[in-house]
């Protein structure tokens, strides 16, 4: 069997959309042409906001769209253990800290960037010991110290990622991290929260290795996301998939779409009389 592997990895906190159904399409057709697997991961590491029945309309919209997964499927719920282990690992390196910075006060230091209302970190906390960390707090990777423990500027730069896609503004192929990005423009990211053992970028990570995931099917909304990912598999020794960032879809005022829009979610255009066909047909496949 080919060793293309492709993943569609839902959160079940609402239902599919036809964004999602435009995701899971494209890897499962790359994954049957080359002879690979085609997997599911249900992200449920939110586990306030998942819903087994979200899950359950998530498998029944996946079979109805006629895009079979190899099993068995995994849940994120299922890995705490594995993402704390690696937590433990790098607060030992001293690459982790205690922050108890809330949202506003990030946002009040530094509105101006990072995504609306939430700034990249100011670096309040850091260099914080957890012998001072008391009540609830995240755990925040100290960038430039990640950065520096990999060799700095001159191995940084040679990191890099492969994108067979586009980004958003037309990045493909080789693509290279940048330290003064990262350190300026990422900043200190939260690997992990009391009541959540991993963030996004930590647990996708870890999963897509333990899957043996060879290609990265996913929107423009996370290519920002690559770069972070490739530091973590650098720090963490995992491999790292070919990326493959495909156009979002949108509505009629180009607003992409959410979980909110319930009128293009995949159960109710069923419900209306819609087809697997006209599904590939509304996203253009």
């Amino acid at each position: 069997m080919s060793s293309h592997v492709e993943r569609f990895a839902p959160s079940p906190t609402g239902s599919l959309h036809l964004g999602h159904a435009y995701s899971a399409m494209l890897a499962y057709d790359a994954a049957r042409k080359a002879g690979g697997q085609f997997l599911l991961r249900i992200e449920d590491i939110d586990t306030i906001r998942s819903r087994p029945e979200y899950e359950a309309a998530i498998l029944e919209d996946l079979a109805w769209l006629g895009l079979p997964w190899q099993e068995p499927m995994l849940r994120q719920s299922a890995r705490f253990d594995a993402y704390r282990a690696v937590i433990e690992q790098l607060i030992e390196r001293g690459l982790l800290y205690p922050c108890t910075c809330t949202r506003k006060q990030i946002a009040m230091s530094a509105p101006q960037e990072g995504a609306p209302g939430v700034g990249v970190y100011p670096g309040t906390c850091r260099g914080r010991g957890f012998a001072d960390a008391d009540g609830d707090y995240a755990l925040r990777l100290d960038m430039r110290k990640a950065l520096v423990s990999l060799g700095g500027a001159g191995v940084v730069k040679k990191l890099h990622f492969k994108e067979i896609g586009r980004g958003p503004n037309g990045e493909k192929g080789k693509i290279a991290l940048d330290m003064a990005a990262l350190i300026d423009g990422v900043g200190d990211i939260v690997l992990a929260r009391k009541d959540v053992p991993a963030s996004y970028h930590l647990s996708v990570v870890l999963d897509d290795a333990f899957q043996q995931v060879s290609h990265v099917t996913r929107g423009h909304d996370l290519f920002e996301a690559a770069p972070i990912h490739r530091v973590l598999q650098a720090l963490t020794g995992r491999p790292t998939p070919i990326y493959r960032h495909h156009d979002l879809i949108r509505d009629e005022t180009g607003r992409r779409l959410a979980k909110r829009d319930d009128a293009r979610s995949i159960s109710t255009l069923r419900m209306e009389g819609a087809t697997p066909d006209d599904i590939r047909a509304m996203v253009g496949l």
